[in-house]
């Protein structure tokens, strides 16, 4: 399989069967997503954690499922979609890690370590690829992709305060 085409040097591609701008708003959600799950994989060389590591390896096959999905390639009725099941493992995780962090009273800047820096990093691109799929309106079939996607968020960030705390690095509040 050759590593390159040229099919789409003329700035359009196919999209299951359609030609696309590739600077459609279809085009730019995919692009959200796997950006997402490429910052998600820069976390993962960068913490040390087995369970974060499983966990964050777990939101990138669901990512590559919904760039699957968005992309036309897998009608809900056929093999894996995003479902309602998979955000709530999301919640779960969520409130598990919310737990060994404690309540947060302020606001708190991106940062710290470095494998906590890479996930408020991903966090924020998972913010954008949830406002690019909201934005496609009905092109976007299954509902429960910008849920997820929201939900994905909130797990990074409560990941990247663990990871912090795990490794002795205070958070910083903002000045304001």
């Amino acid at each position: 399989m050759p590593f390159y085409t040229g099919n789409g040097d003329n700035g359009e591609t196919h999209l299951y069967g359609k030609t696309a701008k590739k600077d459609s708003t279809i085009f730019s959600a995919i692009g959200d997503v796997d950006e997402l799950n490429s910052a998600i994989g820069i976390a993962i060389a960068n913490i040390s954690d087995d369970n974060v590591e499983a966990a964050l390896k777990g939101a990138q096959n669901s990512l590559f499922v919904i760039g699957a999905e968005l992309a036309g390639y897998s009608a809900p009725t056929e093999k894996r979609t995003i479902s309602a099941g998979e955000v709530k493992e999301l919640e779960s995780l969520i409130d598990e890690y919310g737990v060994r962090v404690g309540e947060l009273k302020k606001f708190v800047l991106p940062g710290g370590s470095i494998g906590a820096a890479c996930l408020h990093s991903a966090r924020s691109i998972a913010r954008r690829a949830e406002r690019s799929v909201v934005g496609l309106g009905t092109e976007c079939k299954n509902r429960q992709i910008p849920v997820y996607l929201n939900r994905l968020s909130s797990m990074l960030f409560v990941m990247a305060l663990y990871i912090n705390k795990k490794e002795g690095c205070e958070e910083t509040n903002p000045e304001y």
